[in-house]
């Protein structure tokens, strides 16, 4: 690979704008729950770099959440290298990723992601990089004004840059949060995009504004939904089934995030890696959801994902 030629850097840019976006949303999540706060842990890497890790656990409204930040950098691992098809090569990696697990089934988990990555030669110099992220939406109860607000706002957000955005990142992001070994979707889907790099007449500096617009529209998208619901009562078999959905969840993380598993291969601190597993969740053998009910609509589209918007 030859080095690229008229592409700067936006690590330290993507960096900066990340360590913010951080704070906003860690302040706006402890307004809305009103008991616990995120507690903060710094850590570093071994092969380079580190991160600021916040989790909130045990709030009146969020059971567990995490919101964190990395930065790390050094040897591209050669499972990374047979991955990318690349040899000896550096790499510098930062983004924020989230996830929110709230108490009630009536409130949704949503997860989050933003991310950057750059490639070097051994002569230090820029090779490659991209941008990728997005945010989705996974309910136990399907409230459909809340899917359609929520896609809105992608929507939105992604009209602002290109008005094929939301269509195309949206049928990605459907497809990523597959879990196949179940034959249906993690939740109702959102945005997923990947390999954003400076191409087809996109700037990286146009991807960077592209990433951070969606960033900046993560809370319109969630906390709106959290006020309307978390006061609505429920019942132990409701808490059950999301917990049962909660297995999913995990299910998926573990067999098919690429997030998860480039974490795992590069050494990543693991207690961050897994911050995205809930606290409470449930297997039940052959769980059979009855015809007609709230669960077998939510199942629905899950199998069948749905145009929101």
């Amino acid at each position: 690979m030859t080095k690229m030629k008229d592409i700067s850097s936006k690590k330290d840019e993507f960096y900066n704008y990340i360590q913010n976006l951080q704070d906003k949303i860690t302040s706006s999540l402890e307004e809305m729950d009103g008991k616990a706060n995120f507690q903060e842990d710094l850590w570093e890497r071994k092969g380079g770099g580190g991160g600021r890790t916040r989790v909130i656990e045990n709030g009146d409204v969020f059971e567990k959440g995490g919101v964190n930040i990395s930065a790390v950098h050094g040897e591209l691992p050669q499972s990374m290298q047979k991955y990318f098809n690349v040899e000896d090569c550096d790499f510098y990696a930062c983004g924020l990723s989230l996830v929110i697990h709230p108490k009630s089934p009536m409130v949704p988990t949503v997860h989050a992601n933003w991310r950057y990555f750059e490639m070097y030669n051994k002569k230090g110099e820029l090779i490659d990089q991209w941008f990728g992220g997005g945010q989705d939406l996974t309910p136990y109860y399907l409230f459909e004004e809340d899917a359609k607000h929520f896609h809105q706002i992608c929507k939105d957000a992604c009209d602002k840059h290109d008005t094929e955005f939301y269509k195309l990142y949206k049928e990605k992001c459907d497809s990523y949060f597959w879990n196949s070994h179940r034959d249906e979707a993690r939740g109702i889907g959102g945005l997923f995009f990947d390999y954003l790099k400076p191409v087809s007449g996109k700037s990286i500096h146009d991807w960077y504004n592209f990433v951070t617009e969606v960033g900046n529209s993560f809370i319109d998208t969630y906390l709106p939904i959290v006020k309307k619901r978390k006061e609505i009562e429920y019942t132990q078999e409701q808490r059950d089934w999301q917990e049962i959905r909660r297995g999913r969840y995990v299910e998926f993380n573990l067999v098919h995030d690429k997030g998860t598993l480039f974490g795992l291969k590069t050494n990543g601190r693991i207690e961050s890696i897994l911050m995205s597993l809930p606290p409470h969740v449930q297997w039940q053998y052959d769980y059979q959801v009855e015809e007609g009910s709230e669960e077998a609509k939510l199942i629905e589209v899950l199998k069948n994902p749905k145009i929101w918007v």
